[in-house]
């Protein structure tokens, strides 16, 4: 009988072990700044085994992901990621939108100050986003108890990926020339990070993110000295960290999508990228971290080199565009109403037009017909009538969803395909850019690892806007509270 009684609650305990809700010990999200999907494979023979090549032999690669909205920019991008959510919903409309009439930088926020850093760079926090992140809402379902923290070269790839109540989100500060925060976060640097930069300083305006090794080595170095400060992955509670590296895309702008500059960095972050899989298997352990590499965006072959090869392309000259559209409006209305053009939106001054008691619409009408009138542009549009435009559906799509109505520009334009605006567009510009719908910049990496994934990959569509359901779906948390996606079927029923 006693037997019996000892089996009987032997088997109840194994069955109330097995009905617990598992989870993994840390969750771990890459973001590979400016990384087009097909790096992937442009490079994958010159990839050492334990990097790239190792998240794509050891997990599940989603290779059709695509960006579901314009523009595609960093600050969207990050958001993005992490709520589920696109501009519409989430507030970050760009890196930098209107607001009032005034020009807002996607994270800027006067109320708070910088951490070891004087500059306006760093009086920076997500208040300007309106959502929650995966990090929000983990924390939501365990009363807080979880750690979340951001890293990243830039400020807004560090601090809107982590969300609103994160523990701490670090970057760089290039006047300071090391890792900054706000009192957002905390009241002072934690120890372990002013030591870090004791140890891994430059000199003021020194700029690390164009510089391949420094850039991208810093990054995994804060990242690694995060996971065994704050002893993340390490406790009874699932952590999670956000890291961001931003030289890949700082070296594209300068440098374009091929030549030695791009190869070096990419050859880097997969060394780097190996070694801190190597420091998660040994601190958090092989298995029990959950770890997703994706990109913000992608970027646009250079025109030049393409031009070479006889494939169309070229650059756009935003600032004469602008310019001559200013010029048109005062020669019909009797003012110059648009502040400025970024991301392919034009922003109109509310203010200006209503003092003159001119009907807005009938400027916005004015300047799509002048805009429609440039042979580089396939569409000119009004942002606000979009649903109602003859744009073909996937544009139509990526318009709305990009499109804040408190934020955005009132008019995009969409240029042919390889084209693209620039500065001073000339045969000796060697650099690329992004933001636009197509393919180049739209078509990103999303590979899973690690914790209940299985070897396999897809390419069923999937959207940036799925990452943030399906990891939740996963740790059976609520998804994020804007969240537009769907859960990655073929990756949660991984874990059944």
């Amino acid at each position: 009988m006693k037997k019996l009684f000892l089996s009987v609650l032997c088997l109840i305990v194994a069955l109330t072990a097995s009905a617990q809700v598992q989870h993994p010990k840390l969750i771990v999200g890459i973001v590979i700044d400016q990384m087009r999907w097909d790096y992937l494979y442009y490079y994958y023979d010159k990839f050492g085994e334990n990097g790239l090549k190792r998240l794509l032999k050891e997990g599940y690669s989603c290779e059709n992901t695509m960006l579901p909205y314009i523009p595609s920019v960093t600050a969207v991008g990050h958001s993005a990621i992490f709520s589920g959510t696109t501009p519409a919903l989430s507030g970050i409309a760009g890196n930098y939108f209107a607001i009032n009439d005034k020009s807002v930088y996607c994270c800027s926020d006067s109320t708070v100050k910088g951490l070891d850093s004087n500059d306006w760079d760093s009086q920076m926090s997500p208040r300007n986003m309106w959502c929650t992140t995966i990090g929000d809402e983990l924390k939501i379902s365990n009363d807080f108890k979880s750690k979340v923290i951001g890293i990243a070269l830039k400020d807004r790839a560090a601090i809107l990926p982590a969300g609103q109540s994160a523990d701490a989100a670090y970057w760089w500060d290039q006047k300071s020339g090391h890792y900054v925060s706000s009192t957002y976060y905390m009241k002072q640097l934690p120890s372990w990070v002013s030591d870090f930069n004791k140890a891994h300083h430059t000199a003021q305006n020194f700029d690390i993110k164009t510089t391949t090794k420094l850039g991208v080595d810093y990054s995994f170095d804060l990242a690694e000295a995060a996971l065994k400060n704050e002893r993340l992955g390490q406790r009874d509670i699932t952590d999670m960290l956000t890291l961001s590296v931003s030289s890949t895309d700082a070296i594209g702008h300068a440098f374009s999508t091929r030549g030695k500059e791009n190869e070096e960095v990419y050859m880097e972050l997969d060394k780097d990228l190996a070694g801190f899989l190597n420091t998660l298997d040994q601190t958090v352990g092989k298995g029990n971290y959950l770890l997703f590499l994706t990109a913000d965006h992608g970027a646009v072959h250079n025109y030049n080199f393409m031009n070479k090869h006889n494939i169309p392309g070229g650059g756009w000259d935003y600032q004469a565009t602008t310019k001559s559209l200013n010029k048109d409006l005062q020669d019909k209305f009797g003012i110059a109403p648009v502040m400025w053009e970024d991301n392919y939106q034009f922003f109109f001054n509310d203010s200006l037009i209503a003092s003159r008691g001119l009907k807005k619409q009938d400027v916005i009408d004015e300047s799509v017909k002048f805009l429609e009138k440039d042979p580089m542009f396939i569409y000119a549009v009004d942002n606000e009538h979009a649903a109602e435009s003859t744009l073909p559906e996937i544009l139509k799509q990526r318009l709305i969803n990009g499109y804040n109505r408190q934020r955005s520009g009132e008019i995009t334009v969409i240029p042919r395909a390889g084209y693209f605006g620039v500065d001073k567009p000339s045969i000796k510009y060697k650099g690329t850019s992004h933001g636009e719908w197509n393919p180049y910049d739209a078509h990103i990496p999303l590979i899973f690892m690690g914790w209940h994934i299985q070897h396999g990959e897809t390419v069923e569509p999937v959207s940036m806007t799925d990452i943030a359901p399906t990891i939740c779906a996963m740790l059976h948390v609520q998804m994020p509270n804007s969240c537009m996606g769907k859960a990655i079927t073929t990756i949660v029923n991984q874990k059944e």
